[in-house]
């Protein structure tokens, strides 16, 4: 797999899915909302930990620097 993540965007996608995880525990969501949401959670902090967005290869977007030759 080739990287298509750059570091403000994997910052962005564990920033969002720490609220969607604290939002949960203090009882502000809960039920099938929370339920989905946790998934994306998990979702978000895996792909920001591999570095790769599965929904980016097909349109070929990456957000990675432009590496210097």
């Amino acid at each position: 797999m080739k990287k298509n993540m750059g570091s403000t965007d994997k910052i962005v996608r564990i920033l969002i899915a720490a609220l969607i995880i604290i939002l949960y525990f203090t009882g502000t969501i809960g039920g099938t909302v929370a339920a989905v949401l946790l998934v994306l959670a998990g979702i978000f902090i895996l792909t920001s930990f591999i570095s790769f967005c599965p929904l980016y290869a097909p349109f070929g977007i990456s957000t990675c620097r432009k590496q210097k030759t």
